[in-house]
């Protein structure tokens, strides 16, 4: 059985290092964590892919919120990022309703065409969760839902995880669940009881919130624990 994954957020090189130096599998970039993490600019990408050979998964996101805001500013984004060197990306979207926005996460995805792709936790915001995996399940190069089972976190959402993971390969279940958001490190003996095999941290890897860089050791101690 291969080891679970641990990603973990990097908002700079020094964070992709030390979270490579810790035993991270993947890392999630992005920047403004004010925003609950946005597109990083182009020259972040390059520097980071340049300091860590790790899977660089990258956020698709230019404003606060589930909305999509301006579609042909994401394409240009995308674009740019894939020129760049860019295979894996991170986006999800919601309407004002907060059901899926369907024709934003097919023109996306359309965009990133090849690469492996995330819907982020705006899963856990949505109207209806099961509606939502039925109507991206299907969607070329998905391949996980980065969630906590609730918007409040991994406390609150638990048994929807549970249910989740007991649908794997079903329509819609088919993506790995990579848990996040919420995530306390008392949680991973039950998850990984229950056959959980992805996590994804940023803050628990920090010393002091986001204006502190990712600390080695910590990852090294979250890799430890998720190891088991």
């Amino acid at each position: 059985m291969s080891r679970p994954i641990f990603e973990v957020i990097a908002l700079t090189a020094l964070d992709a290092q030390a979270a490579q130096s810790g035993g991270a599998d993947r890392l999630e970039l992005v920047t403004d964590m004010a925003a609950d993490g946005l597109t990083p600019a182009l020259a972040d990408f390059a520097a980071i892919r340049a300091a860590v050979d790790l899977p660089l998964r990258v956020m698709l996101r230019i404003q606060d919120g589930f909305g999509p805001g301006d579609l042909d500013e994401l394409w240009a984004r995308a674009a740019a990022l894939r020129a760049e060197g860019a295979e894996e990306f991170v986006f999800g979207f919601l309407d004002r309703a907060g059901n899926v926005d369907l024709p934003a996460v097919r023109a996306v995805a359309e965009a990133v065409a090849g690469c492996r792709w995330t819907f982020h936790r705006a899963i856990d915001h949505s109207a209806d969760r099961a509606a939502l995996r039925a109507a991206v399940g299907e969607l070329p190069g998905l391949d996980t839902f980065l969630t906590s089972g609730a918007a409040a976190g991994v406390a609150a959402g638990s048994e929807v995880l549970a249910g989740e993971l007991a649908k794997a390969g079903e329509p819609g279940y088919r993506q790995r669940i990579l848990i996040g958001g919420g995530l306390h490190a008392e949680h991973l003996p039950r998850l990984r009881a229950e056959g959980f095999d992805a996590f994804h941290v940023g803050g628990a890897v920090r010393a002091a919130g986001w204006d502190s860089p990712v600390d080695a050791a910590k990852v090294a101690h979250w890799r430890a624990l998720i190891d088991g």
